[in-house]
């Protein structure tokens, strides 16, 4: 006989909890990226190798996210979330250990496995016991919890990251704090029918019928190009702030969350407007996205630097709670693992290219001012993908 539960704002809170992790992958060392890059200055194309360290998580979430989604639509989706709370720990841990860089990839491959099944098997969860505008909030929790994360981890991995670069790793491991809470406050999900009563048996679906493949292809294609821009300014603040001669990580650190704070901000306006609709959501999101970046790269003091950074945190905050819910919304029990899986495969495979961007406009354009330059015009393209996103699906985009 199976049980029944009713979710409480524990079980809401143990699942907004892990998007925290995802987070910390690449924001905690982005403020010790500098002293990461002097650390293996010798080592052969080092420019590209060590951001890796930040972003390789991504690439490994970029890849497997469908197949975790896969993973917890035929086994279920509570057992593989505790295991990966393991493994993101104990590969997260691996760094303070290692003094070789390939090595140091390698765990890091380790924390992009882990993090592939985080990150799918939370969101799925969360759509799996809430429904409507419930669900809607719950979700959009999840983006407010990751950019609040964002704004603790930049502060935290300067201040640790004045006792060296080895010490902000430490960190990695409150997964298990993420384990406890969700052994203790979860149970396996049944289905939408009945979302209360625990699953007896794994579901063992691999079904396809009824995939929405046309609209999930574009939603992941504006994913995709949205999510390049997300992540730039938690990922290159740190080295727009050293070309206008900031040289403190706790200090960069400190700075950088201050104008991330756009990021909830932008979430908690999103829990507003809403309803306005995807087309014309998109549209506002990518105006700031681009204003922000140029504000950026035409900035000669760190103030107006900052400003920039707001305004572009403040379009970011908006677009993940858009593009989330809006995919979440097109996806039954049966292949919401599955689905969840593509889009977050989307979102991180956009984080991946967002640092190889950078560094491609950047020594074409005279450095990373010219970069945020090139990537505004880009981001103003996008009000065009939005328009045209906004035809294509007519009412159901706007709805």
């Amino acid at each position: 006989m199976s049980r029944h539960h009713e979710p409480t704002i524990m079980t809401g809170i143990a699942l907004l909890l892990p998007i925290t992790l995802t987070t910390m992958a690449i924001v905690l060392l982005a403020p010790v990226l500098p002293k990461l890059m002097d650390e293996f200055a010798v080592v052969p194309n080092h420019e590209y190798l060590v951001p890796m360290v930040l972003t390789l998580p991504a690439l490994c979430v970029a890849l497997l996210c469908p197949l975790a989604g896969i993973l917890g639509d035929y086994f279920g989706r509570r057992k593989l979330l505790l295991f990966s709370f393991l493994l993101y720990a104990g590969v997260g841990l691996a760094p303070v250990f290692l003094a070789d860089l390939k090595m140091i990839l390698i765990s890091r491959i380790g924390v992009g496995v882990a993090e592939a099944l985080i990150y799918v098997l939370s969101t799925t969860m969360i759509g799996d016991y809430y429904k409507g505008a419930e669900r809607d909030k719950w979700l959009a929790g999840q983006t407010a919890f990751a950019s609040m994360s964002a704004l603790l981890f930049f502060n935290l991995g300067g201040v640790l990251g004045e006792h060296g670069w080895r010490t902000p790793f430490w960190v990695y491991s409150s997964a298990l704090v993420m384990f406890a809470l969700v052994w203790r406050f979860t149970w396996e999900p049944s289905g939408d029918a009945h979302p209360d009563d625990e699953a007896e048996t794994a579901p063992h679906n691999l079904s396809w019928a009824g995939f929405p493949w046309a609209k999930m292809g574009l939603i992941v294609a504006i994913t995709i190009y949205g999510s390049v821009f997300f992540y730039t300014v938690q990922i290159q603040a740190a080295s727009g702030l050293s070309a206008l001669g900031l040289t403190s990580p706790a200090r960069i650190g400190f700075l950088t969350s201050v104008a991330s704070i756009g990021v909830p901000l932008g979430t908690f306006i999103y829990s507003r407007v809403g309803r306005l609709g995807v087309g014309r959501l998109l549209l506002i999101e990518f105006a700031l996205l681009a204003v922000g970046f140029m504000l950026m790269g035409r900035a000669g003091s760190v103030n107006l630097f900052l400003i920039g950074c707001f305004i572009n945190q403040l379009g970011a905050g908006l677009l993940l709670p858009t593009l989330l819910v809006w995919s979440m919304s097109i996806l039954p029990f049966a292949i919401r693992g599955r689905g969840t899986g593509f889009w977050q495969s989307a979102f991180a495979l956009g984080q991946w290219l967002s640092p190889l961007a950078v560094t491609f406009f950047a020594l074409r354009n005279g450095g990373i001012m010219g970069s945020f330059q090139i990537l505004s015009y880009c981001a103003a393209a996008g009000v065009l993908v939005a328009l045209l996103a906004s035809r294509v699906q007519g009412a159901e985009v706007d709805g």
